[in-house]
């Protein structure tokens, strides 16, 4: 389910073609239940891709062509919001337990990303640490060298 998730316009969202698979039931009708409950659905819960994003997706191989059966009109969006909202327009026990299914998945994502930035936040810290000792350490090898010069002797000369 979490390789379905999708990053578009900086958030995480599951295309209708997904959902409708999960439901049991096709594009078509899924859309159309959506769209008799439209006013549940903010732009913020869903929202139609343009041109260019079906484009993008397309080249990704994430949809399919346009022609022989394929797409005709550009694919709508579901956030994480928007497919919570989808189990009291699809209220059957199918969409309760996919819901379900996909609510986990989102928060399984959310957890990944947290740890990672603790992850990389740990890596930082350590890079800046060893950063401060490399210049200590070329510090004291300079020290070193300099100790390690040895002076000239001075040779007085023998005479007037």
């Amino acid at each position: 389910m979490a390789d379905k998730i999708l990053l578009i316009r900086e958030q995480k969202v599951l295309l209708d073609k997904d959902l409708a698979t999960l439901y049991g039931v096709p594009v078509r009708v899924f859309n159309q239940a959506v769209k008799r409950n439209i006013n549940r659905f903010p732009k913020n819960f869903m929202f139609q891709l343009t041109k260019n994003e079906y484009d993008i997706l397309r080249s990704q191989n994430v949809t399919s062509s346009s022609g022989h059966g394929g797409r005709r009109y550009l694919p709508y969006v579901f956030t994480e919001q928007g497919e919570a909202m989808l189990s009291s327009v699809l209220s059957s026990k199918r969409a309760i337990e996919v819901n379900i299914q996909i609510m986990r998945a989102f928060v399984k994502l959310r957890e990944i990303a947290f740890s990672q930035k603790d992850l990389i936040a740990k890596i930082n810290d350590l890079e800046s640490k060893f950063n401060d000792h490399d210049t200590k350490i070329q510090s004291i090898f300079t020290a070193i060298k300099q100790l390690m010069i040895l002076p000239e002797k001075s040779t007085k000369k023998i005479g007037f």
